[in-house]
């Protein structure tokens, strides 16, 4: 009896021992995975607040050395350009191939000028191509860190196809029908520009998704739009494009190249700016800009603002310099459509913009904000009496000068130069193009999904063989 009670407490000895390890380990285990999700938890945030910038696949070792995932690179934005006849480009300037140069011309020693006006308000595609053609060539030590583009041979290696036809100069210089013509030049230049893309390679490997197209003039590329609308289009508005064709998504709204002269040296202020508001331009234009004339209408009779008809002739420029170098806020009204220069030349002129335009997309809008410097009023408000001039009024002199100092800040943005300079219009619009780049990969690997499968093509896909006979 005394052995069977022994054996009990002995077993009940043991019992209570095991359940008090079990109880001991499951909290230490419990304790430990709290520790490690919380910790994994914080080191998530952490990497996502700090490192935003470096792609996940730089932090993962990998295991295989025939990786094929494509790895985002730093440095210069790898263009691709095609060797275009010259017709496409410098030859609309009237230059000649000459020496053993047959299609560009040697940027290092001239340069082919291009014509003044209003041609230059949609000159983008000259300068991004000088540019390129610039990147060939080293820089000085000094200016090295200027290169955000830079053209390379193989087109393999490229982030973008770039395609060199001025499509802005065709428009405007060779746009009418001549008599002994049945098309115009304009036109006949946008059937080769098309034959000759999709016959390339290039074009046929993504679909013309990593083409950049540049339509800067509303009016450009009208004929070849809706053919090459897989590439990525260099903007001015989205005004004449359907969504399907152009959109902001996949493609780039460029600034224009204001045609007034910068404000140098400007040390004027809200006191000697005696204008408050200006404006100087086409009144009566056609679709949205049917606000110009209602506008006119309500404040002709202010005795502070200036808003008259003008245009480029008989000094014009002259005279809208001068008038927005003494102007506090410059009136950015909507037009045949949304966008115009006046925009531009108002930062150029350190003019605070006032923005009527409720369609509007703006350079660059995902790294600046235009709030900072400009003051946006819907068209409906816009047109009721009175309420313009007293907002513009209710501004005060402190605010007006924090956003005068600002656009001193951006107006570096939109300047145009060759050879470019850091964070000009030139480098910007190729930043911009960089940005698009992971969009434009995802698009075209979405493409690949179902190529050469038995629905697309008629024949077995490329995995048919890894599947069994008796599957199909």
């Amino acid at each position: 009896m005394a052995m069977v009670e022994k054996n009990g407490s002995t077993i009940g000895y043991v019992a209570r021992n095991f359940l008090l390890c079990l109880f001991l380990f499951t909290t230490v285990l419990f304790a430990l995975s709290c520790y490690f999700v919380l910790r994994s938890t914080a080191h998530n945030r952490f990497l996502s607040s700090t490192f935003q910038s470096k792609p996940f696949v730089d932090s993962v070792k990998r295991e295989k050395d025939d990786c094929r995932c494509e790895k985002r690179t730093t440095g210069p934005l790898k263009v691709y350009m095609y060797d275009m006849d010259p017709e496409f480009h410098f030859g609309l300037l009237n230059w000649k191939p000459q020496g053993g140069r047959k299609k560009w011309p040697d940027v290092q020693k001239y340069i082919p000028p291009y014509p003044g006006g209003l041609n230059l308000q949609h000159s983008i595609e000259y300068w991004l191509t000088l540019d390129l053609l610039a990147s060939e060539y080293p820089r000085p030590a000094a200016t090295a860190t200027a290169t955000a583009a830079k053209r390379v041979y193989n087109s393999t290696e490229a982030d973008v196809i770039f395609v060199p036809f001025f499509s802005s100069l065709s428009y405007n210089r060779f746009s009418k029908v001549n008599p002994h013509q049945k098309t115009s030049r304009n036109k006949d230049l946008q059937g080769k520009l098309v034959a000759f893309l999709t016959a390339q390679e290039e074009w046929m490997r993504s679909g013309g998704r990593d083409h950049v197209v540049l339509a800067h003039h509303p009016n450009s590329m009208l004929d070849a739009r809706n053919k090459l609308f897989p590439a990525m289009f260099i903007l001015s508005d989205f005004g004449r494009y359907p969504p399907t064709v152009a959109n902001v998504e996949k493609d780039v709204i460029a600034p224009y190249k204001h045609v007034i002269k910068t404000y140098e040296n400007d040390t004027s202020g809200f006191d000697s700016r005696p204008i408050l508001l200006y404006f100087q331009g086409a009144i009566y234009r056609k679709d949205g800009g049917f606000v110009r004339q209602e506008l006119f209408y309500l404040l002709q009779d202010e005795k502070d603002v200036h808003f008259s008809f003008g245009s480029v002739r008989n000094g014009g420029i002259n005279k809208a310099s001068q008038g927005m170098h003494n102007s506090k806020f410059c009136l950015n009204i909507a037009g045949d459509t949304p966008s115009s220069n006046r925009l531009f030349d108002a930062i150029a002129s350190h003019c605070v913009p006032v923005i009527i335009s409720d369609d509007i997309e703006l350079p660059f809008e995902d790294v600046i904000d235009y709030s900072e410097f400009s003051v946006f009023v819907r068209t409906s408000d816009a047109l009721k009496e009175n309420f313009l001039v007293n907002l513009i009024r209710g501004i005060t002199k402190e605010e007006w000068t924090r956003m005068w100092n600002r656009l001193k800040e951006v107006e570096k943005f939109y300047e145009f130069h060759f050879p470019s300079k850091v964070d000009d219009a030139v480098q910007m619009i190729w930043q911009a193009i960089a940005r698009k780049v992971p969009g434009v990969k995802m698009r075209i690997h979405k493409s690949r999904r179902y190529s050469g499968s038995v629905s697309d093509t008629g024949k077995e896909s490329r995995w048919s063989s890894l599947i069994p006979r008796s599957f199909w």
